[in-house]
């Protein structure tokens, strides 16, 4: 599996979950919309009072799932980094052409945009015999 095939995979699909940590290391996911860069980066939004948010800032370790349907999954353990300057435009731009409804929040005072990237990677395609499982670091 080349890095192309996943990113291609991971272009397919518009919704993700993204699961990170609170205070007292309790987990908490949610259904997020993403886009994504050429180098397997995943971008999301999310409100500034929003539980990802306020656990993105204590812990930037974050979990994301993308697929399942016809049995394959993408999972990938990443860090995540709040976005600004022009490494904001770039991700935006990205994440707009696959989100174009997402635009009309992008002035909201309380949007934030962050850039997941990629420590750890599995691609899982459970509807093979046998199945395809294989993994990458970054």
């Amino acid at each position: 599996m080349s890095k192309e095939e996943i990113l291609n995979f991971i272009k397919q699909h518009n919704l993700a979950v993204i699961s990170t940590v609170n205070n007292i290391n309790a987990p908490q996911s949610a259904v997020v919309e993403f886009g994504e860069l050429n180098d397997l980066t995943i971008i999301i939004d999310t409100l500034k009072t929003s539980r990802k948010y306020i656990n993105l800032q204590a812990n930037d370790k974050v979990a994301v799932v993308i697929g399942w349907d016809k049995d394959i999954t993408i999972q990938i353990d990443g860090v995540a980094k709040e976005l600004e300057g022009a490494e904001l435009g770039l991700a935006q731009e990205a994440y707009f052409a696959k989100n174009p409804r997402a635009r009309k929040w992008q002035t909201k005072p309380d949007i934030a945009y962050f850039a997941i990237s990629p420590k750890w990677l599995r691609y899982s395609d459970v509807s093979k015999q046998p199945w395809q499982i294989e993994e990458f670091e970054f």
